[in-house]
């Protein structure tokens, strides 16, 4: 069960606009940042154990409130003592509202101010989700850090459809937070904001100052890494960044690119999350420092040295490229077990590294040095590989 702690963070160097490396403390341990959180949808990271997930590095996990409200249900997982206990991860954990599933469901949802309406993408049936019961289902699930119920809204949008989104996703989050306020938890479970609108500075500015004069314990920005381009998300997250106050986290939800944790760290990001690492690789695609490789090709057969030589992650340690590129062509399921320890090694990795140049004032060197070796996936590759995984998903 979850032990009696406040939620509190520690800003250890860096102010609102730059980089800067801090420490929370939750009821289940403390965080360095910036972080990076796997993606734990359906309280697993896909393919591998709690243990596993540790073992690269990983301080906390994100799982997803709505998925667990669906299966197996809040309650049974609350009976089980609380994520923690349920899915046997002994660290902090987030939960996401179910704000950008209802966002994702397309037809299957209908959103008012009282709430999201949705039929169940398992079976068809049909829930209704109000910002207060998004908040007790995470409360009940026992996460440390809870996000407020928002309205996510796709890329291209007219300004006044981005406008109802926001404001509504305001007056949610006044809701969020009154109800917290009033659970009895709130010391024990932080309730973060989440900022919106769209790519639109003023309607930015507007949420940001919205948002931050509630007395959340922690900002997030969201709304991006939603179909925008890479120079919309930073300026975007820098201008909000740049707003929020300093002695309070700052999440920036969804983005997981090598590329986009160096640059959006240097714009004052403190925690990001992305299935990206997993998911890219259960379809043989293995960061590296010069960039993202497709172990898959045939070359790779040939490859006595691991993937990446000098990573330390356990893949690397044990096993050639010529072996992983055979597990992959032979549709072995360690192939992409291989292949999402590795990915997820390279970004704490990359975390833990930035955090390291933050504290030692030598970060614009480590930015430089980062973008000279790393060339980003372009946008077709992007492309490749989001159609290998809906086919793989059979969407």
């Amino acid at each position: 069960m979850m032990a009696e702690s406040n939620f509190s963070f520690q800003l250890r160097q860096g102010e609102s606009a730059g980089p800067r490396a801090g420490q929370f403390h939750t009821p289940h341990g403390s965080v360095l940042t910036p972080a990076f959180m796997p993606v734990a949808t359906q309280a697993t990271v896909k393919g591998l154990s709690p243990e596993e997930v540790r073992e690269v590095g990983a301080q906390i996990v994100l799982n997803n409130a709505y998925h667990l409200f669906l299966r197996p249900g809040v309650e049974t997982v609350q009976k089980m003592g609380g994520v923690q206990e349920f899915m046997a991860w002994n660290g902090p954990v987030l939960t996401d509202s179910g704000g950008f599933q209802a966002f994702s469901m397309g037809a299957l949802r209908k959103i008012d101010d009282a709430g999201i309406n949705f039929r169940s993408h398992f079976d068809g049936s049909a829930h209704f989700l109000s910002p207060e019961l998004a908040t007790r289902n995470q409360l009940e699930l026992g996460a440390d850090i809870i996000m407020c119920l928002d309205q996510c809204i796709s890329f291209g949008a007219n300004r006044n459809e981005v406008v109802v989104a926001m404001e509504r996703t305001h007056r949610w989050a006044e809701m969020c937070h009154q109800f917290h306020a009033g659970s009895g938890l709130e010391k024990r479970q932080a309730l973060f904001g989440i900022i919106q609108g769209g790519t639109f500075d003023d309607l930015r500015d507007a949420s940001t100052r919205y948002i931050s004069d509630i007395p959340f314990q922690g900002y997030a920005i969201g709304g991006l890494a939603v179909g925008e381009s890479k120079e919309q998300m930073y300026q975007t997250t820098g201008q909000v960044a740049a707003q929020l106050p300093t002695d309070k986290p700052r999440y920036l939800m969804g983005v997981g690119s090598p590329e986009d944790l160096v640059e959006c760290a240097a714009r004052g990001v403190d925690m990001f999350d992305c299935v990206l690492p997993t998911r890219v690789g259960r379809n043989g695609a293995l960061f590296t420092k010069l960039g993202r490789v497709d172990i898959t090709k045939a070359g790779y057969l040939e490859q006595r040295e691991p993937v990446e030589e000098d990573c330390d992650c356990y893949t690397c340690r044990n096993y050639s490229a010529a072996y992983v590129c055979h597990l992959f062509r032979a549709k072995e399921l360690l192939g992409a077990r291989l292949a999402s320890i590795h990915n997820l090694r390279f970004l704490l990795r990359l975390t833990a590294s930035m955090r390291k140049a933050i504290l030692e004032g030598t970060f614009g060197e480590f930015r430089r040095e980062f973008h000279d070796k790393y060339v980003p996936t372009s946008e077709a590759a992007r492309q490749e590989q989001k159609e290998k995984w809906l086919k793989a998903r059979g969407g």
